[in-house]
């Protein structure tokens, strides 16, 4: 094996809290994998267009790729080995000579409904202010309450809970994931996703590698989780299949249960005036060409000018 104390593999991430500690997670299982010592690994920071740009909303500025751009050129250059990824943030599609096919245990999927004044969507007054950086949660949420000001809330889990105690907004969502990872659930309030679908691949970690680079992939196949791969293809096939960036509003969740896969998916108008629903359970392995099957039903549904 070639990485040593004097040339270790070298892991690629943000430097937010929650970025941190998904890659010292990575790490861990490497370590444990492998029977490498720790030196034999190291952790580099590397800022991101989306990390530097904080006054716009992504979709004004180039979606979910400002979170991977720097990641992904450091990688192709030789400067890391693999990056740690938050596969919600994930393109769809990664640069030439590069792969995804790694994931980690999926954490739990949900959103989290978090106010210092409120435990639910359904306590909040009418024409209460509610922050979000997310498309999704804002047109789900203005589907079900369109009485709400939505302001925009950018930057990680940390600067959104300042501003939350600062009263820019009356409440927010996080991901229950995040703030499980950052043992933080004690202000988590739990939304079921049968009220509200979860972005594509929430809760999940993904690690991306040079897609020629053979001993890092037997390396990783031995971290990987089968459930989250399973589950990520088929909600990843219906993105695709829908175009999806930070500009669309779309939610989707796969489910395994035996041999059998239960495929749910979320497509909503940007402003939450109209919102789109199917789901299909089907065998795992008809996973992903029903999900194509269901990403051509709603394009059907949807028109030229849905978004």
């Amino acid at each position: 094996m070639r990485f040593t104390s004097n040339s270790p593999l070298t892991i690629g991430t943000r430097g937010s809290p929650l970025a941190l500690v998904q890659a010292h997670e990575t790490m861990g299982r490497l370590i444990r994998s492998t029977g490498l010592e720790e030196n034999c690994f190291k952790i580099l920071v590397i800022k991101t267009s989306g990390d530097m740009i904080q006054d716009r909303p992504l979709s004004e500025v180039g979606g979910k790729g400002l979170f991977t751009k720097e990641i992904e050129e450091a990688m192709l250059s030789g400067d890391i080995d693999i990056a740690v990824h938050s596969m919600k943030d994930m393109p769809v599609i990664c640069p030439s000579g590069l792969i995804l096919d790694c994931y980690l245990p999926r954490e739990d999927v949900r959103d989290s409904f978090v106010s210092p004044k409120y435990k639910a969507i359904s306590e909040l007054p009418e024409g209460s202010t509610v922050g979000t950086s997310s498309l999704r949660r804002r047109a789900q949420l203005l589907n079900r309450r369109p009485d709400l000001k939505i302001v925009e809330f950018r930057g990680n889990v940390q600067t959104r809970l300042r501003k939350l105690s600062e009263g820019i907004a009356d409440a927010t969502f996080l991901a229950c994931a995040g703030l499980n990872r950052l043992g933080r659930s004690d202000i988590s309030n739990p939304i079921e996703t049968e009220d509200m679908l979860p972005a594509i691949a929430q809760g999940c970690i993904g690690i991306e590698r040079r897609e020629n680079d053979l001993e890092i992939c037997e390396m990783l196949t031995a971290i990987n989780d089968v459930s989250a791969t399973l589950r990520l293809a088929a909600e990843r096939t219906l993105l695709a299949g829908l175009d999806g960036s930070c500009q669309t509003p779309i939610a989707g969740l796969a489910e395994l249960d035996g041999d059998q896969m239960r495929l749910r998916g979320e497509v909503i108008r940007p402003d939450g005036s109209e919102a789109l629903f199917d789901e299909i359970t089907c065998r795992i392995s008809e996973g992903i060409s029903m999900a194509d099957k269901m990403a051509k039903r709603f394009r059907a549904q949807m028109g030229i000018n849905f978004f």
